[in-house]
Parts: C-alpha cells; sequence; structure tokens
C-alpha cells in the first residue's frame, strides 16, 4: 500500500477526540445545569462522581459489615449469647461461615442459627471445663482432638 501524500500518512485526530467527548458527556447527562453539556464542567463533574463512587464502594462494605454484626449481635442475645462469645468459639469449632452468611441464617434460618448458639455454647462450657481440668468433649462436638 504506496500513500502518495503525506496527509493521507498523517491519522486525522478529529473522530478520535469527538468519541472521546461523547463517552465523558454519557457519564455527565444526568447533572443539573451546564455541567451534563459543557465538556470542561462535565469533566471536573464526572471526575468528582468517580471519586465519591470509590469512596461510597468502600464505606458500602463497610456499612454492610456493620449491619450483619448487628443483626448476629441481636439474634445472639436472643439464645442468651454474646456477639464476641458466638464468634470465637464458633472459630474454634473451625465453623467458617462469614458475617454475611450467618446473618442471612439468623433472618431466614433461626433453627439452624439456633443450632450453631448451641454448638458454640458447647464449645464455651467445654473451654470452662478444660480450664478446671475436666477434658472430655460434650455431644457433637468435633475437635481437633478427636481428629487425630
Amino acid at each position: 500500500m504506496v500513500f502518495l501524500t503525506l496527509s493521507c500518512w498523517i491519522r486525522s485526530r478529529g473522530p478520535d477526540r469527538f468519541w472521546k467527548v461523547q463517552e465523558l458527556l454519557k457519564h455527565a447527562r444526568h447533572f443539573r445545569g451546564r455541567r451534563n453539556r459543557c465538556y470542561k464542567l462535565a469533566v471536573l463533574a464526572v471526575r468528582r462522581a468517580f471519586v465519591y463512587s470509590t469512596k461510597a464502594r468502600k464505606f458500602k462494605k463497610r456499612s454492610m459489615r456493620t449491619l450483619w454484626i448487628t443483626r448476629i449481635a441481636a439474634a445472639t442475645r436472643e439464645h442468651g449469647m454474646k456477639y464476641p462469645a458466638l464468634i470465637h468459639n464458633l472459630t474454634k469449632c473451625s465453623v467458617q461461615l462469614n458475617r454475611r452468611v450467618m446473618s442471612d441464617l439468623a433472618i431466614t434460618e433461626p433453627r439452624t442459627f439456633q443450632s450453631l448458639a448451641k454448638l458454640a455454647r458447647a464449645r464455651q462450657q467445654e473451654g470452662f471445663r478444660a480450664a478446671l481440668g475436666d477434658g472430655t468433649e460434650p455431644p457433637g462436638v468435633l475437635s481437633r482432638v478427636m481428629l487425630q
């Protein structure tokens, strides 16, 4: 392929700039005033909006975790335990359920959550017995000692 003129060899930047502007204005369409029409104002507004959305994603994770912990704590108090004791004893029992799943269990399946609370309480009582010198395992509780 042979180019006879230099202008054909150099690429025109016109269409690329148009699509770049349209892509940015697409993100600014719902803004009020001139920020959804003027490119210079739209650049600032869209950049600021993206910063807010990034911060909001992190804050959403934090607030959801707080909500899950609140729900688990409320369900745990119904069964006569405290949240830190439940989490600690379930961890010692090698129950690998995260807080989101336990929150869903507390809401949708209260009997399953009750069995988790019983398991944690049994492990807590087992710890008290071990501290007193009696190392017998309660029924239904698995520990690493039993698995070996």
